[in-house]
């Protein structure tokens, strides 16, 4: 009786993970719907050993890449590994990074935020779980318990508790811009990132996540600073981007509020490649394999011309 008393239930999961889901959403792009629904029904609402002993909330298992501590459960087969982690937060967070880090599950960035069926369907499609039921079990659980309303708040609606934990915001007096319907300033002789956060009364970590910056540094007069989390493709019109002497990755992705490891995914480069000058940089769609290079006729009769070949690659 009392094990059963201190069951957690699905409404009282969602409450008390809400705000994980979201900020992963945030920083990986992964609906906090889905987020969500996956845990409350891989974990049991929280109920599973694997969730109560090793707090692994998504029933990742070990595979070759894995180094850090394993728990063995019964599953498909008998005895698997599983991952285990220090935190709830490790297990939210390394959820994300597997989405994001395997190949087959990268069509899903491209739907919309809001499409939770979409990524349902996808993340069976894609292998995440063998019951044929899987999908429409995320779907019933995203709208019974209404979790959509998670997938739309931003930087200016934040859920009661979580704005309770910021700091009060003052009357910023700079003029805010937008870059691909995203928020930004641009940095004043003298901002930090710490003042920058007490202006727009953020949380620590946004200002240097939304810049996609690890170790914040001294700001630099007019230099773009987002106050919201970038996108994952650039606005439309915006293709490509022919990479200029003295840009980086980093310059690009900041001039077109384009998430850098999103930059890094749809020109199918691994985190911290440094491209070429020249290097034409996909912005909206994955780079595709290229066609070989058509074989022209050799055998052309005097005085005739080899025709030319022209490539429009659909620049603004």
């Amino acid at each position: 009786m009392a094990q059963s008393a201190d069951r957690m239930t699905r409404s009282r999961y969602v409450e008390e993970y809400k705000e994980m889901a979201i900020h992963e959403m945030h920083r990986s792009g992964v609906p906090a719907s889905i987020t969500l629904a996956q845990g409350a029904l891989e974990s049991g609402d929280g109920n599973s050993r694997l969730a109560r002993n090793a707090n692994n909330h998504f029933g990742i298992k070990c595979h070759e890449d894995w180094d850090g501590k394993k728990i063995y459960e019964d599953d498909d087969a008998k005895n698997e590994c599983f991952r285990k982690y220090q935190s709830v937060e490790d297990s939210y967070r390394d959820h994300s990074e597997y989405l994001k880090a395997k190949t087959r599950y990268a069509f899903l960035f491209e739907l919309d935020i809001t499409d939770y069926k979409g990524w349902a369907r996808g993340l069976k499609r894609a292998g995440y779980a063998t019951s044929p039921s899987y999908a429409e079990s995320l779907i019933r659980i995203i709208e019974e318990f209404d979790l959509t309303k998670y997938d739309r708040v931003g930087e200016t609606t934040r859920l009661p508790r979580e704005r309770a934990s910021h700091k009060s915001v003052s009357k910023s007096t700079r003029s805010i811009m937008e870059k691909n319907r995203v928020k930004c300033v641009l940095a004043r002789e003298g901002d930090t990132f710490e003042s920058i956060t007490d202006e727009f009364g953020k949380l620590s970590w946004e200002i240097p996540q939304y810049n996609d910056i690890n170790f914040p540094d001294t700001l630099v007069p007019g230099q773009v600073i987002f106050i919201q989390p970038k996108r994952n493709k650039a606005e439309v019109g915006r293709n490509v981007h022919i990479l200029k002497e003295g840009e980086t990755m980093y310059t690009v992705s900041q001039l077109y509020a384009l998430k850098l490891s999103r930059l890094y995914y749809l020109n199918q480069m691994n985190p911290g490649t440094r491209p070429s000058v020249g290097t034409v940089l996909q912005l909206r769609k994955p780079l595709k394999t290229q066609l070989p290079k058509p074989v022209l006729n050799d055998n052309i009769q005097g005085g005739e011309e080899k025709e030319e070949i022209k490539v429009d690659l659909n620049l603004d």
